[in-house]
């Protein structure tokens, strides 16, 4: 009966820390100020606030708007509109899940 108990607890437990690292996922909409192979930093003019964001080595999640196409991390480049999906999951830092490649206007590529 006490095993029982106490696996419900870590279950319980377990289901919370999940749910609440979820919440920590966010969203950044910008300009991209630079990028390399190992963070992007990304401004967002309305807000006037710069965030840097890491990136694994072969992070390949890279797409257009719709999500549909999906292109390499060479393809952004310095002043092209973003959205960057993060986390702060590893250590605090903050790191890219996803990057949306928008248009100047923020529509998906190739809408103008």
């Amino acid at each position: 009966m006490i095993h029982r108990s106490l696996r419900v607890i870590l279950a319980t437990a377990t289901a919370v820390l999940l749910l609440s690292q979820a919440a920590f996922a966010a969203v950044f909409y910008g300009i991209t100020v630079h990028v390399s192979t190992t963070n992007i930093k990304v401004h967002d003019p309305k807000s006037g606030q710069t965030l840097a964001f890491t990136v694994t080595p072969k992070f390949n999640d890279v797409f257009s708007q719709d999500g549909k196409t999906t292109y390499q991390m060479s393809a952004i480049k310095a002043g092209q509109y973003v959205k960057v999906y993060y986390d702060q999951h590893a250590l605090g830092m903050r790191h890219a899940d996803k990057i949306y490649i928008l248009t100047s206007h923020n529509y998906k590529m190739g809408s103008q």
